[in-house]
């Protein structure tokens, strides 16, 4: 819920401030500092093992399976990122990994502690193909969120919650 909440409160912010002021040449989507991007991105993935893991609030069941999901899931999204990067770009990008592993992460985070390990992998999958096309839907409309909260945090979000019902364990 946290996701969702934040991906469209930034998607509000969007139509209420506007697009920053770009310099003459200056690309505003991308980052000035790619090595962050990634240090940024390692330090997310790290912590986001106490999130999903610690929110079962006990050493459990429910919180193994909800880290074992959570690694599942970003390390499957990143991978397909990378992939549709390669095929558009003609070859990987570091922040595409970044930002496809983020997707995952936050796709999962409804579902993480109530799926097998097999519906991470389907998340994983779905999470990259929608985030990136709401990324993509969000450039075409020349919306200025820099760090693509609406597209990978809220669709993902919403994504992760509504599958959950679908790919729920059947003892949940």
């Amino acid at each position: 819920m946290v996701h969702i909440t934040a991906g469209f409160s930034a998607l509000a912010s969007l139509a209420v401030v506007g697009k920053r002021e770009a310099a003459d040449g200056e690309e505003l989507d991308e980052p000035h500092n790619i090595p962050f991007v990634a240090l940024g991105t390692a330090m997310l993935w790290f912590g986001w093992f106490g999130f999903n893991g610690g929110s079962a609030l006990a050493s459990s069941g429910t919180a193994v399976a909800a880290t074992v999901n959570s690694e599942i899931a970003a390390s499957v999204a990143l991978l397909v990122w990378i992939i549709i990067d390669w095929a558009r770009f003609g070859q990987p990008k570091i922040v595409g990994l970044c930002v496809g592993t983020i997707a995952g992460l936050a796709t999962v985070t409804p579902a993480a502690g109530f799926i097998q390990p097999w519906g991470a992998f389907v998340l994983g999958i779905l999470a990259s193909l929608v985030c990136y096309g709401c990324c993509e839907l969000r450039k075409l409309l020349g919306a200025d969120d820099a760090l693509d909260v609406w597209g990978v945090h809220g669709m993902g979000g919403f994504l992760g919650t509504v599958l959950l019902g679908v790919l729920a364990d059947g003892s949940e």
